[in-house]
């Protein structure tokens, strides 16, 4: 690619390829915007790894039209994900069905074991996710929802107000 000596040629890709690769996935966030690596959705979370692992691969290919096709799978990946997340804006209902709806898996201090059945969530799990959130009481935990991105999110104390709480299922 650069170099008939092999560790000469495998030098150069790092320093050249490694930056110019960092560099553009930086301009196309930069003009995609924040959201390219939240974990809003599971399509987020998805999109994350692989321009990651796109990126890696960026770094490690022996021909330009590898490194190529690596950075335009980066640059057609986030512009899926900027198009989807104005079209989840704009028509909600189109883009529902690929999206999942957060799940209740403890209400009020009580497990929902059939939800923990579905989700396979142990109670384990559940206490490890009380810990990290200093809930020091079963009976001030108010809810344990499963988000639609995987995380765990646990509201204890005082009764949380209606509109952050999804609907119940």
């Amino acid at each position: 690619m650069f170099s008939d000596d092999l560790q000469v040629d495998i030098a150069l890709r790092i320093i050249i390829l490694a930056p110019i690769a960092l560099l553009w996935v930086m301009l196309t966030v930069k003009i995609v915007g924040l959201r390219s690596f939240s974990k809003m959705t599971a399509f987020d979370f998805v999109v994350t790894v692989a321009t990651g692992s796109l990126l890696a691969g960026a770094v490690t290919v022996e021909t330009w039209p590898a490194f190529i096709q690596n950075i335009g799978s980066i640059t057609m990946l986030l512009a899926s994900q900027f198009a989807i997340a104005k079209l989840r804006k704009a028509k909600p209902h189109i883009v529902e069905a690929a999206t999942n709806d957060p799940v209740w898996l403890m209400k009020d201090g009580i497990f929902l074991d059939e939800n923990l059945q579905i989700t396979r969530v142990t109670r384990d799990d559940i206490y490890a996710k009380l810990r990290e959130a200093n809930a020091l009481r079963l009976s001030e935990v108010r809810a344990v929802i499963l988000e639609a991105t995987g995380d765990i999110s646990v509201l204890h104390g005082n009764k949380p107000d209606d509109e952050i709480l999804p609907a119940r299922n």
